[in-house]
């Protein structure tokens, strides 16, 4: 759960932060990243004047500071932007903060893996609190399934098979105890 005094920043938002927060980058490099080709782009594309608002929003939250344009050959002065201290902590926390709700786990627990790939983090604490998050609803939507009729049953059966497939990924995406062993001892 989010902290108190913690700012509500949009989806887009926290991938600017992060991204940010792996090194220095200014806003064109962020936006080639979050576009349709890009490498984050291809889970949760962010369209380039959304990432300059981030940029902003971001900066007079003081999560971000810019740095001084410099002239390139290849185009017009360009400012990097780097991670505050305060932005660089938020960042880490959230990325192992599981979704809140069931339908923000396909986008934001994606982004979330592919960030802690590019890190070389350990996915497996939230892929765990993801799973305990989400554990309980699925319970829940099993019971609600077995009262409900005509399009309520719908509803709550296409509910219960997108959870307990999320379930099976973070199961697959959890190596075992004993492949974890394997990989350490060769």
């Amino acid at each position: 759960m989010p902290a108190a005094d913690e700012p509500a920043l949009s989806l887009a938002e926290w991938l600017v932060l992060c991204l940010v927060c792996e090194q220095p980058r200014h806003g064109f490099a962020l936006a080639r990243l979050l576009g349709a080709d890009g490498d984050l782009g291809r889970i949760w594309r962010v369209p380039k004047p959304v990432v300059y608002r981030a940029l902003q929003r971001l900066e007079h939250l003081g999560l971000v500071s810019q740095g001084r344009p410099e002239r390139t050959s290849l185009g017009p002065a360009r400012a990097t932007v780097d991670a505050s201290g305060a932005g660089r902590r938020l960042a880490s926390h959230w990325l192992t903060r599981p979704a809140s709700h069931t339908r923000d786990v396909r986008s934001e627990l994606l982004v979330k893996l592919a960030l802690l790939e590019r890190s070389g983090r350990d996915p497996r604490p939230l892929l765990d609190a993801q799973r305990e998050r989400l554990v309980p609803v699925a319970r829940a939507l099993r019971a609600r399934l077995n009262h409900e009729v005509g399009f309520e049953h719908t509803l709550a059966l296409w509910r219960t098979e997108t959870i307990e497939a999320t379930l099976r990924f973070l199961d697959a995406m959890r190596p075992s105890d004993a492949a974890d062993a394997d990989r350490t001892a060769g």
